[in-house]
Protein backbone atom coordinates (compact mmCIF):
# COMPACT_ATOMS: atom_id res chain seq x y z
CA UNK A 1 0.00 0.00 0.00
CA UNK A 2 1.36 3.31 -0.84
CA UNK A 3 0.84 6.67 1.33
CA UNK A 4 0.54 8.39 -1.69
CA UNK A 5 0.37 12.48 -2.37
CA UNK A 6 -0.49 14.22 -5.49
CA UNK A 7 0.80 17.35 -7.03
CA UNK A 8 -1.59 19.31 -8.95
CA UNK A 9 -1.41 22.91 -10.82
CA UNK A 10 -4.40 22.23 -13.37
CA UNK A 11 -7.41 19.95 -13.94
CA UNK A 12 -5.88 16.65 -12.28
CA UNK A 13 -7.57 14.70 -14.70
CA UNK A 14 -4.41 12.15 -14.08
CA UNK A 15 -5.35 12.49 -10.40
CA UNK A 16 -9.25 11.31 -11.50
CA UNK A 17 -8.24 8.12 -13.14
CA UNK A 18 -6.25 7.04 -9.90
CA UNK A 19 -8.93 7.75 -8.06
CA UNK A 20 -11.15 5.44 -10.63
CA UNK A 21 -8.95 2.81 -10.28
CA UNK A 22 -8.74 3.53 -6.31
CA UNK A 23 -12.52 2.83 -6.42
CA UNK A 24 -12.88 0.25 -8.80
CA UNK A 25 -10.17 -1.99 -6.57
CA UNK A 26 -7.21 -1.97 -8.23
CA UNK A 27 -4.92 0.72 -7.23
CA UNK A 28 -3.32 -0.21 -2.94
CA UNK A 29 -2.74 2.99 -2.51
CA UNK A 30 -3.96 5.40 0.43
CA UNK A 31 -4.55 9.15 -0.90
CA UNK A 32 -3.29 11.18 1.98
CA UNK A 33 -2.87 14.68 0.40
CA UNK A 34 -3.74 16.50 -2.65
CA UNK A 35 -1.56 19.71 -2.57
CA UNK A 36 -1.34 22.79 -5.79
CA UNK A 37 0.64 25.49 -5.51
CA UNK A 38 -2.75 27.15 -7.32
CA UNK A 39 -5.82 27.53 -4.95
CA UNK A 40 -7.88 27.03 -8.32
CA UNK A 41 -7.17 24.45 -9.49
CA UNK A 42 -10.01 22.01 -10.27
CA UNK A 43 -7.67 19.06 -8.83
CA UNK A 44 -7.90 20.34 -5.36
CA UNK A 45 -12.13 19.98 -6.20
CA UNK A 46 -11.54 16.30 -7.35
CA UNK A 47 -9.88 15.61 -4.38
CA UNK A 48 -12.41 16.90 -1.83
CA UNK A 49 -15.48 14.98 -4.18
CA UNK A 50 -13.64 11.96 -3.47
CA UNK A 51 -12.60 12.87 0.52
CA UNK A 52 -9.25 13.56 0.18
CA UNK A 53 -7.41 16.06 2.07
CA UNK A 54 -6.77 19.11 -0.56
CA UNK A 55 -4.73 22.09 0.14
CA UNK A 56 -3.33 25.01 -1.65
CA UNK A 57 0.15 26.61 -1.08
CA UNK A 58 0.75 29.96 -3.20
CA UNK A 59 4.78 29.46 -4.97
CA UNK A 60 4.72 33.12 -4.76
CA UNK A 61 4.89 33.53 -0.87
CA UNK A 62 7.79 32.27 -0.71
CA UNK A 63 11.22 33.69 -1.07
CA UNK A 64 13.14 30.95 -3.24
CA UNK A 65 12.06 27.74 -4.48
CA UNK A 66 13.78 25.93 -2.02
CA UNK A 67 11.88 27.89 0.92
CA UNK A 68 8.85 26.86 -1.64
CA UNK A 69 9.63 22.58 -1.63
CA UNK A 70 10.92 22.72 1.97
CA UNK A 71 6.90 24.19 2.83
CA UNK A 72 5.38 21.11 0.34
CA UNK A 73 7.60 18.56 2.75
CA UNK A 74 6.53 19.44 5.89
CA UNK A 75 2.79 19.32 4.55
CA UNK A 76 3.18 15.67 2.72
CA UNK A 77 4.69 14.53 5.91
CA UNK A 78 2.54 15.65 7.95
CA UNK A 79 -0.35 14.29 6.14
CA UNK A 80 1.46 10.57 6.38
CA UNK A 81 2.57 10.13 2.46
CA UNK A 82 5.89 8.25 1.41
CA UNK A 83 5.52 8.66 -1.98
CA UNK A 84 4.44 11.53 -4.52
CA UNK A 85 3.24 11.57 -7.63
CA UNK A 86 2.94 14.45 -9.97
CA UNK A 87 -0.32 14.86 -11.99
CA UNK A 88 0.23 18.16 -14.05
CA UNK A 89 2.41 19.91 -11.34
CA UNK A 90 3.98 22.72 -13.27
CA UNK A 91 7.07 23.14 -10.92
CA UNK A 92 10.51 22.22 -11.06
CA UNK A 93 11.40 20.15 -7.75
CA UNK A 94 14.64 21.23 -6.23
CA UNK A 95 16.88 18.51 -4.03
CA UNK A 96 15.21 20.13 -0.87
CA UNK A 97 12.28 17.96 -2.38
CA UNK A 98 13.56 14.77 -4.71
CA UNK A 99 15.40 14.32 -1.27
CA UNK A 100 13.09 13.55 1.49
CA UNK A 101 10.83 11.10 -0.85
CA UNK A 102 14.19 9.45 -2.17
CA UNK A 103 13.16 7.21 -5.47
CA UNK A 104 9.80 7.77 -4.26
CA UNK A 105 8.62 10.69 -6.80
CA UNK A 106 6.87 10.16 -9.93
CA UNK A 107 5.62 11.90 -12.93
CA UNK A 108 4.18 11.79 -16.41
CA UNK A 109 5.09 13.10 -19.33
CA UNK A 110 3.10 13.41 -22.86
CA UNK A 111 5.53 12.69 -25.15
CA UNK A 112 8.19 9.43 -25.73
CA UNK A 113 11.26 10.61 -23.60
CA UNK A 114 13.80 11.31 -24.53
CA UNK A 115 12.15 13.01 -27.24
CA UNK A 116 10.05 16.50 -26.49
CA UNK A 117 10.45 17.23 -23.14
CA UNK A 118 9.02 20.01 -21.37
CA UNK A 119 5.51 21.84 -20.80
CA UNK A 120 4.41 21.68 -24.80
CA UNK A 121 5.55 18.23 -25.12
CA UNK A 122 2.39 17.14 -27.08
CA UNK A 123 2.11 20.52 -29.49
CA UNK A 124 6.34 20.50 -29.65
CA UNK A 125 6.06 16.46 -31.13
CA UNK A 126 2.89 17.30 -33.72
CA UNK A 127 4.80 20.57 -34.93
CA UNK A 128 8.12 18.29 -35.48
CA UNK A 129 5.76 15.85 -37.67
CA UNK A 130 6.55 12.43 -35.98
CA UNK A 131 4.64 9.73 -36.79
CA UNK A 132 4.39 8.22 -33.65
CA UNK A 133 3.63 10.08 -30.23
CA UNK A 134 3.11 8.84 -26.88
CA UNK A 135 3.77 9.49 -22.86
CA UNK A 136 6.22 7.91 -20.02
CA UNK A 137 6.05 8.05 -16.63
CA UNK A 138 9.29 7.98 -14.89
CA UNK A 139 11.02 8.38 -12.02
CA UNK A 140 11.75 11.92 -11.03
CA UNK A 141 15.33 13.71 -10.77
CA UNK A 142 16.93 16.58 -10.58
CA UNK A 143 16.87 17.23 -14.65
CA UNK A 144 13.73 18.04 -15.96
CA UNK A 145 11.64 14.84 -17.94
CA UNK A 146 15.02 13.40 -17.28
CA UNK A 147 14.65 9.96 -14.20
CA UNK A 148 14.73 6.73 -14.96
CA UNK A 149 11.69 5.56 -17.49
CA UNK A 150 9.09 3.19 -15.78
CA UNK A 151 6.24 2.53 -18.74
CA UNK A 152 5.88 4.13 -21.86
CA UNK A 153 2.84 4.78 -24.42
CA UNK A 154 3.51 5.25 -27.63
CA UNK A 155 0.45 5.27 -30.33
CA UNK A 156 -0.08 6.38 -34.31
CA UNK A 157 -0.39 10.36 -34.68
CA UNK A 158 -3.45 10.87 -37.27
CA UNK A 159 -2.30 12.65 -40.45
CA UNK A 160 -3.11 16.05 -39.99
CA UNK A 161 -3.25 16.16 -36.29
CA UNK A 162 -2.35 19.88 -34.25
CA UNK A 163 -0.95 19.40 -30.95
CA UNK A 164 -4.55 19.76 -29.36
CA UNK A 165 -6.25 16.99 -31.22
CA UNK A 166 -3.22 14.60 -30.23
CA UNK A 167 -2.67 16.15 -26.74
CA UNK A 168 -6.26 14.17 -26.64
CA UNK A 169 -4.89 11.30 -28.43
CA UNK A 170 -1.98 10.63 -25.44
CA UNK A 171 -4.09 11.88 -22.66
CA UNK A 172 -5.89 8.70 -22.83
CA UNK A 173 -3.22 6.64 -22.66
CA UNK A 174 -1.71 8.71 -19.45
CA UNK A 175 -4.80 7.59 -17.43
CA UNK A 176 -4.01 3.81 -18.41
CA UNK A 177 -0.39 4.28 -17.47
CA UNK A 178 -0.20 6.09 -14.73
CA UNK A 179 -2.03 4.29 -12.20
CA UNK A 180 -0.44 0.52 -13.37
CA UNK A 181 3.28 2.22 -12.57
CA UNK A 182 1.82 3.29 -9.53
CA UNK A 183 0.41 -0.15 -8.75
CA UNK A 184 3.84 -1.92 -9.59
CA UNK A 185 4.98 0.49 -6.95
CA UNK A 186 3.09 -0.76 -4.25
CA UNK A 187 3.44 -3.93 -5.09
CA UNK A 188 7.13 -3.20 -4.50
CA UNK A 189 7.67 -4.86 -7.90
CA UNK A 190 10.02 -1.91 -9.44
CA UNK A 191 13.87 -2.55 -8.90
CA UNK A 192 16.31 0.42 -10.24
CA UNK A 193 19.59 -0.91 -12.14
CA UNK A 194 21.62 1.87 -13.64
CA UNK A 195 18.64 3.92 -15.96
CA UNK A 196 17.00 0.88 -15.95
CA UNK A 197 13.73 -0.03 -14.52
CA UNK A 198 13.08 -3.32 -13.86
CA UNK A 199 9.64 -5.19 -13.30
CA UNK A 200 9.89 -7.66 -10.77
CA UNK A 201 7.32 -10.42 -9.73
CA UNK A 202 5.36 -12.57 -11.63
CA UNK A 203 3.85 -11.34 -14.85
CA UNK A 204 0.19 -11.01 -15.21
CA UNK A 205 -1.56 -11.56 -18.57
CA UNK A 206 -1.32 -8.70 -20.48
CA UNK A 207 -4.53 -6.67 -21.06
CA UNK A 208 -4.76 -5.73 -25.28
CA UNK A 209 -3.79 -2.25 -25.53
CA UNK A 210 -5.88 -1.38 -28.26
CA UNK A 211 -4.48 0.70 -30.47
CA UNK A 212 -1.32 1.33 -28.73
CA UNK A 213 2.29 0.00 -28.17
CA UNK A 214 2.60 0.09 -23.96
CA UNK A 215 5.75 -1.40 -22.91
CA UNK A 216 6.30 -2.92 -20.08
CA UNK A 217 2.82 -4.44 -21.02
CA UNK A 218 -0.33 -2.94 -18.96
CA UNK A 219 -1.69 -5.76 -16.63
CA UNK A 220 -5.84 -6.37 -16.71
CA UNK A 221 -7.73 -3.88 -15.69
CA UNK A 222 -5.66 -0.74 -16.41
Amino acid sequence: MLNLAVLVSGSGSNLQAMLDRKAQGLLDVDFRLVLSNKADAYGLERARAAGVPALAIDHRQFPDREAFDAAMVAAIRDHGADTVALAGFMRLLTPTFLNAFPGRVLNIHPALLPSFPGARGQRDAAAYGVTIAGCTVHLVDEQMDHGPIIIQAAVPVPPGADGEALAARILTWEHRIYPQALQWLAQDRLRLDGRHVRIHGPAATPATPGDALVHPPLEPGF
